[in-house]
């Protein structure tokens, strides 16, 4: 049961807004301090999805597309907001300290926790949970397969800014969330 749902999970997580910002996040930070921070939130996730989940499925397509967009549009502004004001600081501070680990966790920790809520994934698990009847098994699998994913991309991160400026993955970045909320948003009208 556990393998199914990892097999479920770990797919519809590679593409998602949430391991884009592991991506981002790992190219910035440490990535043992990021992992801890996106670690911690998707087990809150995982835990909520089994236990409150199922309220989130029960909201009308619409509405729920809806956030997801605005969620997508504003995600986007902010990455390429703070990403310039980033950039300034490094250039400002170039031979300051770098982030704490309690920092960057925490700061991680945020990042994922705001981002999952209504996510694909969280409505996975709440389906898997609602299917199988076996809580420890999805949760498992479902942790798992989460966890395998960021720390993919937090490592990923850490590679890609050795090649490609920082800026323009950060740009990149805002691209797919716009593009996300886009659909996301003829999703909406759609329904």
């Amino acid at each position: 049961m556990a393998l199914t749902c990892f097999a479920v999970v770990f797919p519809a997580e590679l593409p998602d807004k949430t391991a884009l910002a592991g991506l981002m996040l790992g190219s910035r930070y440490r990535p043992p301090y990021v992992f801890v921070g996106v670690a911690a939130a998707f087990a809150v996730h995982v835990v909520l999805a089994l236990v409150a989940g199922g309220l989130l499925a029960m909201l009308p397509h619409r509405v729920l597309e809806s956030i997801v967009a605005a969620l997508f549009g504003a995600g986007a502004v902010l990455l390429v907001i703070r990403g310039r004001r980033e950039e300034e600081q490094v250039e400002k501070a170039a031979g300051h300290t770098p982030p704490t680990f309690l920092r960057v966790a925490a700061t991680s920790f945020l990042l994922i926790f705001l981002g999952e809520f209504g996510d694909l994934t969280q409505i996975v698990i709440v389906n898997l949970a609602a299917r199988f009847h076996d809580p420890v098994s999805v949760g498992t699998g479902s942790l798992v397969a989460l966890w395998a994913v960021a720390a993919l991309v937090i490592v990923g991160g850490r590679s890609l800014v050795r090649v490609v400026p920082i800026r323009l993955v950060t740009l990149i970045g805002a691209g797919v969330m716009a593009v996300l909320a886009v659909v996301s948003l003829v999703s909406a009208i759609r329904a």
